[in-house]
């Protein structure tokens, strides 16, 4: 016999009740889940979000420039498509807005608590649930018991810095660019960026017309694609709100022609060869304005090695007369600058008066600073000392009913991860049908998890990403615990809830 919900959705029993569940984070990840669990009918359903607003990196990024680098169309919900995107590419204030329009469209909001940071979670075997430690914007703790915990605060929430001696002693102003401070003046100032990653090559055209002098120090350069943006006239957004296969078809066309990026980083040498090729003709064009640029920044790795980025406008905003690109090794930072040594051991001081950190995440830290223990008292971070690891990046054995939302080896070296997280939230859903049916907590059963994690981590050792160095991969041990290692169609089709998997928890 089921529970009736208001909207007449049948709720299975958990031990004679409804199952409660609470989601940690707010971003695309927990708002995929929070309305999947929503539609199957189960309404004991809480969001813990340690900010003050809805949007995970959508919220904390908004350094200048900040945008997706995959087109809107297929960087949303399918079921919530946007006739009014601003751009096909859009910033950082649009995907924000969205996925506030998204959290009120599909009454999530009053399933959110905010100002609250999930600091441990302990799986209480006798009552076979989570127990969940929180601590408040005040500092007070409290603890919340539920049924299942779903973690969603993806790979890409905690700022990275490279370990540079001298990091504290700079004498200006020096932030993250996941962390910026808009109340620094950069007008007329000389900048230094560390890093030249995915949020560098959006924020450094973006502020160098205005900084006094720049200097970018680069440790690795990147490939980069022409971005194939265009502003959506109120036209487009006439036409995609009165014929929506219209806006379908664009996300269609977007979605073959990241799946053949795929292709190319996964299956085939040829056509990686025609994209470096158009990688090549792309930067060399940007450097021309300024002689050995394009000597700096033309990679010396495979393309699809590392992240492929997209952009128009870095590398002439390194051509400027403003702005120089340094290759040399950084050996430390004194309060009023960075310090280089070149291949002869000479070092150089390049004065700065603000330092940027454009130096990524701790995306293979997953769930991290948590602790997290499960059955038989087992630590998740002693488990995934190796390297993180979870079957379909969703369950991880004697951890009963924790799943995870963009959880190991579910990045994508080519597409979009909302289509990943409309998977992972379908086999959330199954799976929690399956813990209300049975009345008990379900967990992965090892054998599973360790025969997958040995098909995955096989053709990632034969992949393009185990070839050179990058954040994919886990320091130590060199195993990439980030990336799917076919297209986004195949986890789609692979990534189902199969009841056989998962054994019952007494």
């Amino acid at each position: 016999m089921g529970l009736v919900s208001s909207d007449g959705a049948v709720m299975r029993r958990v031990q004679g009740r409804a199952p409660s569940i609470a989601i940690i984070g707010s971003g695309f990840g927990g708002l995929a889940a929070a309305i999947e669990l929503k539609r199957r009918g189960y309404q004991d359903v809480v969001l813990l979000e340690k900010a003050d607003e809805v949007g995970g990196v959508w919220r904390d990024n908004t350094y200048p420039g900040a945008a997706c680098d995959v087109p809107s169309p297929i960087y949303s919900f399918s079921y919530a498509p946007n006739p009014r995107w601003p751009h096909r590419f859009s910033t950082q204030p649009a995907i924000l807005d969205y996925l506030r329009s998204v959290a009120d469209t599909f009454d999530v909001r009053r399933h959110i608590r905010f100002g609250v940071e999930v600091v441990a979670a302990t799986y209480d075997e006798d009552e076979r649930r989570w127990r969940v430690d929180l601590q408040g914007a005040d500092g007070a703790g409290e603890t919340l018991d539920v049924d299942v915990l779903v973690s969603a605060v993806g790979q890409l929430s905690r700022p990275a810095f490279a370990d540079i001696p001298g990091r504290a002693e700079f004498a200006g102003p020096s932030f993250h660019s996941a962390q910026w401070r808009h109340d620094v003046d950069l007008a007329g100032k000389r900048v230094a960026v560390i890093g030249t990653g995915a949020s560098a090559v959006q924020f450094v055209p973006a502020i160098a017309p205005e900084v006094g002098a720049m200097t970018v120090f680069q440790r690795s350069a990147p490939y980069l694609l022409l971005r194939p943006d265009r502003r959506f006239s109120q036209a487009h957004h006439r036409l995609f709100r009165l014929l929506p296969v219209v806006q379908l078809a664009e996300r269609g066309f977007w979605f073959g022609m990241l799946e053949l990026l795929g292709v190319a980083w996964i299956y085939s040498r040829l056509v990686a060869g025609v994209l470096k090729g158009c990688s090549w003709l792309h930067m060399r064009h940007g450097a021309k304005a300024k002689p050995g640029l394009f000597a700096q920044v033309w990679p010396d790795y495979p393309i699809g090695c590392k992240r492929v980025l997209f952009s128009g406008d870095y590398v002439p905003a390194l051509a400027r007369p403003n702005v120089d690109l340094v290759t040399d090794p950084i050996t430390r930072i004194t309060p009023t600058g960075v310090v280089t040594a070149d291949p002869g051991g000479r070092e150089t001081e390049h004065p700065a008066d603000v330092l940027i950190w454009g130096t990524g995440f701790k995306a293979t830290e997953f769930l991290a600073p948590m602790k997290v223990t499960g059955a038989g008292g087992r630590v998740l971070d002693a488990e995934w000392a190796g390297g993180a690891r979870a079957y379909y990046g969703v369950s991880v054995p004697h951890f009963p009913n924790l799943h995870l939302m963009y959880g190991p080896n579910t990045n994508t070296g080519a597409g979009s991860v909302v289509y990943f997280l409309e998977a992972q939230a379908r086999f959330l859903g199954d799976l929690v049908d399956e813990v209300a049916r049975r009345g008990c907590p379900l967990a992965v059963r090892e054998d599973v998890e360790s025969a997958y994690d040995g098909w995955v981590q096989d053709r990632l050792t034969r992949s393009v990403w185990s070839r050179c160095t990058s954040w994919y991969r886990v320091g130590g041990s060199g195993r990439i615990t980030t990336n799917w290692p076919l297209l986004g169609s195949q986890y789609h089709h692979q990534a189902r809830f199969r009841p056989g998997d998962y054994e019952e928890v007494a």
